[in-house]
């Protein structure tokens, strides 16, 4: 039995020989890379909705090189103190999957049994999503229409991603625990120097939500130097500011070979009450 349900009528869904069935009738085809495709049209706000081709290979690149893996080995660190022996992990928002896999690869290695499920709105990233970890099932769906049982997941992981708590709420069992992964105030600032006239420190705040308590946040904090000019735009094109950056600032960073810049993250830890 799949960790989806039917996104049109919410019944188990089975996966079968290339497509994903429920009991209704209602039937949804596996992509050749392996994930499913379960965003109905209604849900949809643009014919390819979610990151962009080019956006999710900048991605997969620069973090390939390494340069975020102080987070993930915090992430992965700070999942396995709070799993049980088989945790259903959700990754909302998932992208390329580079969180997934190390989350589950590290909860195999701790003696683990996860079953995982990533969702997404764009089919770009799945593909390699899906390619990256094929123990995990991943969709097409969007955070606030998640196709899947109330009460069925054990861990619940965002990051960078849109913050769907109703939903979040719904999926997550009681005790549960949901990993919130934002940008420190510092974040990248030797880039946003080069790239803004007046740059500004990103919120940062402690933040209380209903029908969750607080366990811990988590600070991940590091200087890297990022190697070559590929390494820089591959980073730039996977931000925001990409896209509301003036053509000055574009044309400083992409005159650079290397860049010296601070990573900074907060990793908010809740119990679902």
């Amino acid at each position: 039995m799949s960790l989806f349900r039917c996104p049109l009528c919410a019944a188990p869904l089975e996966r079968e020989a290339g497509a994903y069935r429920c009991k209704a009738g209602h039937s949804f085809d596996v992509a050749r890379e392996g994930y499913v495709h379960l965003l109905p049209p209604n849900q949809k706000h643009s014919a390819l909705p979610g990151d962009d081709r080019d956006m999710v290979l900048a991605r997969r690149k620069f973090l390939s090189r390494g340069y975020y893996q102080p987070l993930l080995n915090t992430v992965c660190s700070r999942m396995s103190a709070v799993s049980g022996e088989a945790p259903v992990l959700l990754d909302a928002g998932c992208g390329e999957g580079y969180y997934t896999a190390g989350v589950c690869q590290a909860l195999r290695a701790a003696g683990r049994r996860p079953r995982a499920a990533g969702t997404d709105i764009s089919k770009f990233a799945l593909r390699t999503a899906a390619r990256r970890e094929r123990a995990a099932e991943f969709a097409v769906a969007s955070s606030y229409h998640l196709p899947l049982a109330d009460g069925s997941v054990d861990v619940l992981l965002n990051c960078f991603s849109p913050l769907a708590l109703e939903e979040f709420r719904r999926v997550l069992k009681p005790g549960g625990a949901f990993f919130y992964v934002v940008p420190g105030a510092e974040h990248l600032w030797e880039m946003k120097e080069i790239l803004y006239d007046k740059p500004y420190p990103n919120d940062e705040k402690e933040t209380p939500y209903e029908g969750f308590a607080y366990r811990e946040i988590v600070p991940v904090e590091e200087t890297v130097t990022l190697e070559s000019r590929a390494d820089i735009q591959n980073l730039f094109h996977m931000t925001p500011y990409f896209w509301k950056t003036p053509r000055a600032g574009a044309e400083r960073l992409a005159a650079l070979e290397t860049l010296t810049v601070r990573t900074s993250f907060r990793v908010h830890v809740f119990k679902k009450l």
